[in-house]
């Protein structure tokens, strides 16, 4: 297996082990309470029964929006103190994105704080999410307006588990992906870009390139924990996404949707001069090829523009704050006016940018 990844973090080194569970995998002789994707669940049961038979409790969750909205926690709260969470217990999320940002905020909150461990199951979730510290929690119609900085103290990255996931699921995660490497840069997309079709068969090639996105997120979250300046710029195409997201349901899984928000966004920079389009020209055509089958899903205006406006990275009434592909070939932050020019840009792409 190939070399643990270690990240610094406020509450000390955690690493990646990329390894197999349930080999790798040990609570360091404290009480497990687990937190499963009940589909994985079922999907796994026989690889994961080690740890499910041992755990001091299991709280199986179906992996939805609805279930990591605040007004869903009360219950895994009950369920943890009736199985005698402690301090000095630990907390392992099995599963996506959702389930880890369950654990994350329940690891971060209750009693003041217990650790976690997290084996991620979606590519999404092993490209990208499961470092980084953050939980983000909806509550009511705002998406992922609560959260907290907690990272796990290990992450076993088993990548057997992506052999039961469906291709759009597959996509999502090469979309969250192909985001991490357009930030480093335009070789490092081009490059990646070169090799997009193998990413769907040659385990090789897409291993090569989980592994490199977390090398260049680890540098940014090592820089800025926190989000308050160079790490910012990982929200490129999640504006936009969560907003389609909003807009349709989620009818639009989160990581095409991100995929059809960098799209978006370098439409966006090309319309209002901030760069002379060649991003969108270079970066298209394999964005298109991630979203393909999503381009006709109709995205409501006045929603989309909604929820855009309601995006916690906004800083001001009648703003948006926007990261934007820039001349060099890199993203940036931009805040944008959100004015009847950008209405106007954001309605030509929606109606015909992601079908050009």
């Amino acid at each position: 297996m190939s070399e643990s990844l270690v990240i610094a973090s406020h509450c000390g080194p955690y690493r990646v082990d990329f390894d197999r569970v349930p080999e790798a995998l040990a609570a360091d002789g404290k009480p497990c309470h687990v937190i499963v994707d009940s589909r994985v669940a079922d999907l796994h049961g026989q690889r994961l029964a080690s740890i499910l038979d041992s755990a001091a409790s299991v709280l199986r969750v179906e992996a939805t929006e609805d279930n990591k909205s605040l007004d869903a926690f009360p219950p895994y709260v009950e369920q943890l103190v009736a199985h005698g969470l402690r301090r000095d217990h630990v907390l392992l999320a099995i599963g996506g994105g959702i389930i880890q940002d369950i654990t994350c905020f329940l690891a971060s909150t209750m009693l003041r704080g217990v650790d976690w461990h997290f084996i991620p199951t979606t590519l999404l979730a092993q490209a990208d999410s499961c470092i980084g510290s953050k939980s983000s929690v909806n509550c009511g119609a705002a998406k992922n307006i609560l959260g907290t900085f907690k990272p796990p103290r290990r992450i076993v990255l088993d990548t057997r588990f992506l052999e039961t996931l469906d291709r759009r699921e597959i996509h999502s995660g090469v979309g969250e992906i192909l985001k991490v490497h357009a930030i480093a840069g335009a070789h490092a997309f081009d490059t990646l870009a070169a090799e997009f079709d193998a990413l769907f068969t040659d385990d090789a090639v897409l291993n090569r390139a989980i592994r490199r996105a977390l090398e260049i997120k680890k540098g940014y979250i090592e820089t800025d924990e926190f989000d308050t300046g160079p790490r910012l710029v990982f929200n490129f195409g999640h504006s936009f996404g969560h907003a389609i997201e909003a807009a349709t349901h989620f009818a639009i899984p989160h990581g095409i949707a991100v995929t059809i928000g960098m799209d978006m966004a370098a439409a966006i920079a090309a319309g209002l001069g901030l760069e002379d389009g060649s991003a969108q020209h270079r970066m298209h055509a394999v964005l298109a090829a991630n979203y393909q089958g999503f381009e006709d899903v109709p995205i409501p205006l006045d929603p989309f523009m909604a929820a855009l406006s309601k995006d916690k990275k906004n800083t001001g009434a009648g703003q948006v704050t926007v990261i934007l592909p820039q001349p060099d070939g890199g993203v940036a932050r931009v805040v944008v006016a959100a004015d009847q020019r950008f209405r106007d840009l954001c309605v030509d792409y929606l109606n015909h940018g992601r079908r050009a």
